[in-house]
Formats: structure tokens, C-alpha cells, sequence
């Protein structure tokens, strides 16, 4: 029986699946295209979809454990639900799902109160999981890399409420950790839910002044016009997505993305290492030019 991976040609799953796999676990990978990723080996690919039920029924027949991760699209919630649903009819009783932090808290944001949804499914037909919620990626700068180094601005409207950005490798290694203790477990494990932050607040002008550093040239920050930042998006891709993501922007300013007093101590213990910082983080990308 192996550990079944969605999303594992993304960037977070493509981590997982080879964390899992150098860890001498069974793993296979849920894949649109075979051959797409070139998986570690040992790592077994199978091709379906999340709104295929047959391609997932038969994914999970020969799967004990999974780790449920669903893009943001339009039918986030019906992939999730379809995937736990036909996970609980085949007996699955060990569940590693990615939701969001605070998702119970940015109610007006579409991606975040769809993940608290399937919190709440988790919740409700009692399926044993472990429920990962992180906050804002570091990679996510990956987008903007390149704005920033080209014109020294800063465009994401994250505000002054501070957020604790965590590394995905950070985000992937605990994954790995929660399906690997789920899997070689003798039986169920009760269901329990980790927020995943980084070691440290940052603020839109502390970002600026981190690649200020970084770059040895000044970085100002764009400041917090969620309008603005929609048009941006929605010249490069879907307006819906835009939208969404001018929402969550907005609940940053307002809420922030941080976690309760101990949080982090509990992630390094997980993780056996310190966690990655933002200012190491900006420094591998400058450095890496």
C-alpha cells in the first residue's frame, strides 16, 4: 500500500513526493501527464484527475494513505470533496490535507472559506487528518522577482499587520513528517491541525529593506492599494483569481498571517533544524542572480 500524492508536479507536491520517496516510503504520484516531472526512484506515477471519479477510485485502491493538496480553481471545493468522499469509501483512514492559515477568519476570501469547507467535511464525517495550515509562501516572490530587481519596488500589498512567510521546503519537510508518522502508524491516528508559519513577522517596508540588503540598492515598498494589484493580476491571468487574490490581500492588511505564541518551536521540533528565514531566502535567490 503506498502514500498517494495529488498535485505532485506542483511545486510543493514535486518537494513531498521526493522527501517521501528518500525516506524509503511506497509513494505514488497523481499526475495529469506521465512524464511530465522526472520523479525520484521508487516513485510509481498514475494519471487522473480530481474531477475524474474513476481515475481516482482507482488511484486510491492501491493507496493507504494521502496527501490531499487542491489548487486554487474555480472547483476547488468539489475536487476536495469528491477526493475525501471516494478516500472514505475506500477505507482511508490517514489523511495529510493542505488547507490555509486563518481560513476560518478570511470568510469573504473564495479559496480560503473553500479549504475551511473541507476542514469542516474532515471534521464532520470524522476522518482521521492531519491539517496543515500554512501562511504566505516565500516562493510566492518568484512571481516578482524580477519587478523587483528590474525597478527596486516591492509589489505585493501585504500591509503592515505582519506575516509570518514560511519556506515551502519548511511546509514540504512537515508534510513529509505527518504522512510518514500517519502511514508506519499501527492504526487511526487522532485528527490534529498545525499552523505553518516562518520564524518571523515581516511587513511590506521590512520586506523592501530585506532586498534593499540583499540587492545593495534601495527597495520601496508599492504600499496597499488592493485595486491596483487586482489590475496587475488580472492582465496576466483569470479575472476570478485576481479577484480572490485582491481579497486575501486584503485580509493580510487587516488580519496578518501570524500563529499562537509556540508555534514555532513546535515546527522546528518537527522539522529537527531551524526554519528558514525570509532574509535566507532572498539572499539564495540574489545570490543564485
Amino acid at each position: 500500500m503506498s502514500i498517494l500524492v495529488t498535485g505532485a508536479t506542483g511545486t510543493l507536491g514535486s518537494l513531498i513526493t521526493h522527501g517521501l520517496a528518500s525516506a524509503g516510503a511506497d509513494v505514488t504520484a497523481l499526475v495529469r501527464t506521465r512524464g511530465k516531472v522526472a520523479f525520484a526512484d521508487g516513485v510509481t506515477e498514475v494519471v487522473g484527475d480530481l474531477t475524474d471519479v474513476p481515475s481516482i477510485r482507482a488511484a486510491l485502491a492501491s493507496a493507504r494513505t494521502l496527501f490531499l493538496l487542491n489548487a486554487v480553481t474555480p472547483d476547488e471545493v468539489t475536487q476536495a470533496l469528491i477526493a475525501l468522499n471516494l478516500a472514505r469509501e475506500a477505507g482511508i483512514e490517514r489523511i495529510v490535507y493542505l488547507s490555509v492559515i486563518h481560513a476560518d477568519r478570511f470568510t469573504n476570501v473564495p479559496h480560503f472559506t473553500g479549504k475551511h469547507t473541507v476542514e469542516r467535511m474532515i471534521e464532520s464525517l470524522g476522518i482521521p487528518a492531519t491539517i496543515l495550515r500554512p501562511a504566505y509562501f516565500m516562493q510566492n516572490e518568484f512571481m516578482v522577482q524580477k519587478t523587483i530587481q528590474d525597478y527596486g519596488v516591492y509589489p505585493m500589498p501585504i500591509g503592515a499587520a505582519g506575516v509570518a512567510m514560511i519556506d515551502a521546503r519548511d511546509i514540504a519537510e512537515i508534510a513529509v513528517a505527518e504522512l510518514l508518522r500517519r502511514d508506519r502508524a499501527p492504526s487511526a491516528l487522532d485528527t490534529v491541525t498545525l499552523d505553518l508559519v516562518g520564524p518571523q513577522a515581516v511587513t511590506g517596508a521590512s520586506v523592501a529593506k530585506v532586498w534593499s540588503t540583499a540587492l545593495g540598492r534601495e527597495v520601496i515598498y508599492a504600499g496597499d492599494d488592493v485595486a491596483a494589484f487586482e489590475a496587475q493580476m488580472a492582465a496576466f491571468g483569470p479575472s476570478w483569481m485576481a479577484y480572490d487574490m485582491r481579497l486575501m490581500m486584503a485580509g493580510i492588511q487587516t488580519f496578518g498571517m501570524q500563529a499562537t505564541e509556540g508555534t514555532v518551536a513546535r515546527l522546528e521540533a518537527i522539522l529537527g533544524h531551524p526554519m528558514r528565514t525570509y532574509e535566507d531566502f532572498v539572499g539564495e535567490l540574489t545570490t543564485k542572480g
